[in-house]
């Protein structure tokens, strides 16, 4: 759990969520604090959890400590580089400048650990012909180490939420977690949209 001004951003695992898909899932959570000090919105993502994933790691393990506090503003820039030139296209060379070569552990279940599991999963895509495509960034959040980004992009055909989170290390991407979920169309309990309301950037 992290606290970026009147947000509150958390990994979780839901139990006995068969209703949401499976009956366990992992989740980010999003949650804005209005100036009474009272929960005012929430956003989620969710998806099955997995038991056996490419690299060994859970999707929700891995380091929680919050460092380098002054640097919360530059490593939302790289979590923005990344994404902007990577996952949207732009500039993918420079995927070697945002992701450490050296140490990168990855908690997506299908993806290996390093920036060899990444160029992997990438061709292994690219041959189905379904890449993901990410198209906008909704949502920036941090706390020194650690930034959430949320976006929005295609997979499989139909618009996804891409939920991911990075930790960094010396300027350098050094561990990333992910939800990613369909965003519904039909039957909506509100019409205030899966990805709708951010003011984050």
């Amino acid at each position: 759990m992290f606290g970026d001004g009147n947000y509150v951003f958390m990994h979780n695992i839901w139990r006995n969520a068969a209703p949401f898909g499976a009956d366990t899932m992992v989740s980010f959570d999003i949650i804005r604090v209005d100036e009474n000090g009272e929960v005012a919105e929430h956003w989620d993502a969710l998806q099955p959890l997995v038991t056996e994933t490419a690299s060994g790691r859970t999707q929700t393990d891995g380091p929680t400590e919050v460092t380098d506090l002054d640097q919360t503003e530059a490593n939302k820039a790289l979590a923005v580089a990344l994404i902007e030139n990577v996952l949207m296209g732009r500039n993918p060379a420079r995927i070697t400048d945002d992701i450490s070569a050296e140490s990168y552990a990855q908690h997506n279940p299908m993806i290996k650990d390093g920036l060899s599991g990444i160029v992997e999963a990438v061709e292994a895509l690219t041959t189905q012909n379904n890449m993901f495509q990410y198209t906008q960034i909704h949502a920036v959040l941090g706390k020194g180490n650690f930034v959430l980004t949320v976006s929005e992009g295609q997979w499989n055909g139909t618009t996804h939420a891409f939920y991911d989170l990075f930790r960094m290390e010396d300027g350098m991407i050094v561990e990333h977690w992910d939800v990613i979920q369909p965003v519904p169309t039909e039957g909506l309990a509100n019409t205030n949209g899966m990805l709708g309301g951010f003011d984050t950037n």
